[in-house]
């Protein structure tokens, strides 16, 4: 299935990436580890077995519309993250491979790996998040990290499908399904109920409200865009607040 979505976002400022603030960070990580397969359409997917381009081609009048195409995946894409015993096959990921807005104030293309059922909806969340120029550091499949959630975090990446347990349960998290996204996690982190983080580069976003690029803070428009689908968002958890975290059963 091959899904190509456009909107003109040209007249939108950068300024309104995170609720106002209009300053961004001036460097962005490349993006690496993209999944696409050889039959993606759209003018933003990148070729097989190459990295996503870092800037799509703008439009004659500025920034390049928002495109997503939906692929299945093979295994040998999942190598990392997906093993006999998980909770859904390979056959129910969907690669969505779409338009970002970085740090750096350009447009970038991400992939991220999420349930079947889910494709569709959460291409409409991030058309919104890059409609509003909400700043994302990067976005690969969790493999490029050999199924590291610790090393994807650390690296600040936007993921979504990790066949693993919830943090501190033996039950599984809802990666495991391919239903939740972790966002800007270093922006975002996990915070446990005594006010400490497992990630040192996170020390300064523990705090909310927090007005800085790539912030997620409650009730903004990024919350609104994941609660438009139904999906809820970790931050709102009592105890340990998980400020990265959206998935659909909102936990």
């Amino acid at each position: 299935m091959v899904i190509a979505l456009l909107c003109g976002c040209a007249a939108l400022p950068a300024a309104t990436a995170c609720g106002g603030d209009d300053t961004s960070p001036n460097a962005s990580p490349s993006a690496t580890g993209d999944i696409s397969t050889p039959e993606v359409v759209t003018a933003t997917s990148p070729e097989p077995n190459q990295p996503p381009s870092h800037s799509p081609s703008p439009s004659p009048t500025g920034p390049p519309a928002f495109a997503a195409t939906v692929k299945k995946l093979t295994r040998a894409q999942v190598a990392s993250s997906w093993h006999q015993g998980c909770p859904v096959s390979v056959s129910e990921l969907r690669a969505i491979t779409m338009t970002y807005w970085g740090f750096d104030d350009k447009a970038h293309t991400g992939t991220l790996v999420v349930n079947a059922a889910a494709a569709d909806k959460l291409v409409s969340v991030f058309k919104r998040l890059y409609g509003m120029r909400y700043p994302i550091r990067k976005m690969v499949p969790v493999d490029a990290y050999k199924g590291s959630d610790y090393a994807s975090i650390d690296a600040d990446n936007t993921s979504a499908f990790n066949c693993r347990n919830a943090t501190g349960s033996n039950n599984w998290s809802q990666h495991a399904f391919g239903l939740a996204v972790d966002l800007n996690p270093r922006e975002n982190p996990y915070v446990y109920a005594n006010g400490s983080n497992a990630h040192r580069n996170a020390d300064a976003y523990v705090e909310r409200p927090l007005h800085k690029p790539g912030v997620i803070n409650p009730g903004d428009r990024v919350v609104r865009a994941f609660s438009a689908i139904g999906w809820g968002w970790g931050g709102s958890w009592s105890g340990a607040r998980d400020y990265q975290h959206f998935s659909s059963s909102g936990r």
